[in-house]
């Protein structure tokens, strides 16, 4: 069903002396002192009794324990964390129920086929990881868990979710991707606490109505699928701001009505053909819209709704032209047309990338329309210092085009009362990012510092574990920390039109990274190694360096949508073979690696 991953090196708490296959007594006897049992990658087959036991049997020398000692066996801990993870475990036994203090349980990586019955005894348990095993299915007491706010069973062979899953009114995370799923519980309606719900890579066609009772979902993912439609009470998700439902069989675009704080949505790799207006304008809030790899002919003039809109991929599509007002979307930063047969727009003018785009659609608008345009931003000259409709409604922090030298406190002062998830400090003068951004650590996802007078990048910035979106565009920065490697969650940067020499080796220890945007800076090599580590890495803009070898191993970065990489010095693929789009470069490319 998956590759197995067992983890090289020592897991923490391991010794050189540890036993492979082996529980030793002193890792037990620590565990009762800190409540924390960690017994990944022992090469376990079974689970020893004595764990399940660990509070119950205490070992005769603990109990002759002098009076005066230090160790006195009866103000042991509970134990709260048991990681079992990395091993070769096929079952669990029924004596799990005894560890009723449990509130961390990690089996992943293992070989378990099925769960006893005990274990909807663990009251306390908060989070619950059971990811790459080979359960074909959850036992019904799992409901029972009703303190659970994590379930993680992605990488198994499940084939339907229990109805009992319901229950888990606490939960909040739920992940079941990688499965053989064809439908999902109508139950998952009540679960009124989730946040996350990734149901990815496995068979699902439908769904059963009640989407509309998980209110505050916030991210779902239905990517690699084989969807037809969507439940329509899908729109009605207030707090959605991540919508992936790429790899589908999707015909049209969901209304997404309610959706007032959608900030991304994918829905490329399906078929298309049609976009409507009432489709499009339910999404005036999206900043990143996917697309790609569909059958669209014509894009409709409400695209110019989407006021925020930063990012936006069409490629591989049938548009023979652009509506001309998009030359007056401000916010857009970039917009991907391989693969299509535009007519109206040269190529040369695609290739000098989204602001001569722009340019050329703004030149084009009828004199009329500018006069709207005029109009439209003499009233906007009325907008407050700070937005404050944007950080009330979507957590976003935007003091953009200020020419500020640093960041009012005032500005700070409003963000601590609501709380941000999205930063825009763009169009600045500022010479230091602001260490403050460090202390929103467990909220801020996107943080735009594009067009400011930044030279570098400080290490505390690596404590920005939940960053997806990071754009520093137009500065003069050369170099990225080692701490970029805490970014574990960082799905796209923006470095164009900075310093750089080569990408930062430390870029390619980002196992999310979708999207590497790094076009006008001095980059002189490749490094294919480093690109074919980021399986899910989709768009690459190395254009406009000075590249002077495109290795044809680079071919193999099969996962890779968008490769831009003219205006480099090479030769070698001509243009015409770049004009042709990713898809045939890429094949190009493979064609040429040595046998």
């Amino acid at each position: 069903m998956h590759a197995r991953r067992k983890f090289a090196g020592k897991t923490a708490g391991q010794n050189e002396n540890t036993i492979k296959g082996s529980v030793p007594d002193a890792v037990l006897k620590q565990a009762r002192k800190s409540g924390q049992l960690n017994l990944s990658n022992r090469e376990l087959k079974t689970v020893p009794d004595k764990v399940w036991k660990i509070n119950q049997e205490i070992p005769e020398e603990e109990r002759n324990a002098s009076l005066d000692s230090d160790e006195k066996w009866w103000n042991q801990t509970e134990l709260n964390k048991l990681i079992l993870a990395s091993n070769q475990i096929t079952s669990i036994s029924s004596n799990i129920q005894l560890l009723q203090g449990l509130v961390v349980l990690d089996l992943h990586d293992n070989e378990i086929t099925s769960l006893p019955e005990g274990i909807g005894e663990l009251n306390n348990l908060k989070r619950l990881n059971l990811s790459y095993n080979k359960l074909t299915c959850l036992p019904n007491e799992i409901g029972n868990l009703t303190a659970l706010v994590s379930l993680m069973v992605q990488h198994n062979q499940l084939k339907e979710l229990v109805e009992n899953i319901g229950k888990l009114d606490k939960l909040e995370e739920l992940d079941v991707s990688n499965n053989l799923l064809e439908t999902l519980s109508s139950s998952l309606g009540s679960l009124t606490g989730l946040r996350k719900l990734n149901a990815s890579h496995n068979s699902l066609r439908n769904f059963p109505e009640g989407f509309a009772g998980m209110s505050v979902l916030c991210e779902i993912n239905f990517s690699n699928n084989k969807l037809e439609n969507l439940p329509k009470d899908i729109g009605e998700l207030g707090k959605l701001e991540r919508f992936d439902c790429r790899y589908n069989h999707l015909s049209k675009v969901p209304i997404l009505k309610s959706c007032t704080g959608l900030k991304e949505l994918y829905v490329g790799y399906n078929h298309i053909a049609n976009l409507n207006p009432e489709e499009i304008v339910c999404l005036s809030s999206v900043m990143i819209l996917d697309l790609r790899d569909n059958k669209i002919a014509r894009l409709p003039k409400e695209i110019t709704t989407m006021s925020v809109l930063e990012r936006l991929d069409l490629s591989n599509n049938n548009l023979s032209e652009l509506p001309y007002r998009m030359g007056n979307m401000s916010k857009l930063k970039s917009v991907i047309l391989d693969g299509n047969p535009l007519r109206s727009i040269r190529r040369d003018i695609i290739m000098k990338g989204t602001a001569a785009l722009l340019e050329h659609l703004k030149k084009k608008i009828p004199v009329d329309e500018e006069d709207d345009k005029t109009q439209s931003e003499t009233s906007e000259q009325t907008t407050p210092t700070m937005n404050t409709h944007l950080l009330s409604t979507h957590k976003k922090l935007s003091y953009s085009q200020k020419k500020a030298v640093t960041i009012p406190d005032e500005i700070w002062s409003a963000a601590t009362e609501s709380g941000i998830s999205n930063v825009d400090f763009s169009k600045n003068l500022l010479e230091h990012i602001p260490l403050k951004l460090c202390s929103y650590d467990q909220t801020l996802t996107c943080v735009n510092l594009g067009s400011n007078k930044l030279s570098r990048i400080p290490p505390e910035f690596g404590l920005l574990s939940r960053l997806t979106d990071l754009d520093v565009r137009n500065n003069s920065i050369s170099s990225l920390p080692d701490e970029f490697k805490l970014l574990t969650e960082l799905r796209e940067i923006i470095l164009s039109h900075n310093r750089f020499t080569s990408l930062p080796d430390v870029l390619y220890l980002l196992p999310k990274l979708e999207v590497i945007l790094a076009s006008n800076n001095q980059i002189t090599a490749i490094n294919v190694d480093g690109i074919l580590k980021l399986k899910l890495l989709s768009s690459l803009d190395l254009s406009n360096n000075n590249i002077s070898n495109v290795p044809p191993e680079l071919g193999n970065a099969n996962s890779l949508r968008s490769l831009q990489l003219e205006g480099n010095l090479f030769r070698n693929p001509r243009a015409a073979i770049l004009n042709k789009g990713t898809v045939a470069l890429l094949q190009y490319l493979k064609d040429r690696i040595p046998t």
